[in-house]
């Protein structure tokens, strides 16, 4: 029999409503939307549920709110049979796989990704970062290609390494626009500019990696008790002291997706369970292996359909 991965959603996913139909209907669900209302000390639950989408999509806001709906649905399923023999997030969906890991408190992992949104939004002033996918375009192609530019225009990075043909690159605006001009010299078929508060997951973030690397300090975290797949460096980790370290570092370094799948699948792993707002990594892992059985877990429909 093979493994099974429980994967969490990060920014992006968000959805008005999301959430709500298990909230209604699930009281163990809804007793963790309330927990991350009474741990942030407001009403997280409305924002959710009512909107206004441009308020969710707010980083500061989407952060726990993603958060607070992908634990809700992991609650959901908790006393059913499946159980992960892995973890892994993408980007803030870490925050829900170390929740998973039994390696974070929710309470504790919602106040952290509400200051780490916090920070995000605050550690580049508005306008000066970016963020942009390219799509059809070579890892090797597009990171000497952000090598070029960041020597004469301006910083930009790989950020997210989502599934082959696409990256998304993140810099200084002057930075991701000339990826957008330039982009198919690396191969690029398309590059699509991003509507985001900042240039997340690029050395700009350093500033923010900092002030979050004092709240992670603060925040109690036990090892893992299964192994989650980390961003940065796309291998298993439990040691709570490795956690810290590699949070803070995400921050500012790309997320490595892709080949965090692509180590699962070597590890054995068949059956991907996405949890949370949304498919968006459903159809990632889809485009990194086509082979593999991905359960997306967004609805309560969805939780009983799959009998889990």
């Amino acid at each position: 029999m093979g493994k099974t991965a429980f994967v969490f959603p990060g920014q992006g996913a968000q959805t008005v409503g999301m959430g709500q139909d298990i909230y209604e209907a699930i009281p163990a669900s809804r007793d963790v939307i309330d927990a991350a209302d009474e741990a942030l000390g407001f009403k997280l639950s409305e924002l959710i549920f009512q909107g206004p989408e441009e308020k969710l999509k707010q980083t500061v806001n989407t952060q726990p709110a993603l958060l607070a709906v992908s634990a809700a649905f992991l609650e959901a399923l908790k006393d059913g049979p499946l159980k992960p023999d892995f973890v892994a997030g993408h980007s803030l969906g870490e925050y829900s796989a170390l929740v998973a890991a039994g390696a974070l408190s929710f309470a504790d992992a919602v106040r952290t990704v509400r200051a780490r949104g916090e920070f995000m939004e605050q550690a580049v002033p508005s306008g000066q970062g970016a963020m942009a996918a390219v799509l059809g375009a070579e890892r090797e192609a597009l990171a000497a290609l952000c090598a070029s530019v960041s020597a004469d225009a301006g910083a930009v990075e790989l950020a997210n390494v989502n599934c082959p043909g696409q990256i998304v690159v993140s810099g200084t605006a002057a930075g991701v626009q000339a990826i957008v001009e330039r982009g198919k010299e690396a191969g690029a078929k398309r590059v699509i500019p991003l509507e985001v508060s900042g240039p997340f997951h690029s050395s700009l973030m350093k500033p923010a990696a900092e002030r979050l690397k004092v709240v992670l300090a603060n925040v109690a975290m036990q090892d893992a008790a299964v192994p989650v797949i980390a961003n940065v460096t796309a291998r298993p980790v439990t040691s709570s002291a490795d956690i810290r370290g590699l949070l803070e570092e995400q921050v500012y370094s790309p997320v490595l997706w892709e080949d965090s799948v692509r180590h699962l699948i070597e590890q054995g792993v068949d059956t991907f369970v996405e949890i949370g707002s949304g498919t968006v990594l459903a159809g990632l892992i889809k485009k990194i292996d086509k082979s593999v059985n991905v359960v997306s877990i967004n609805s309560l429909e969805a939780l009983k359909a799959a009998a889990l």
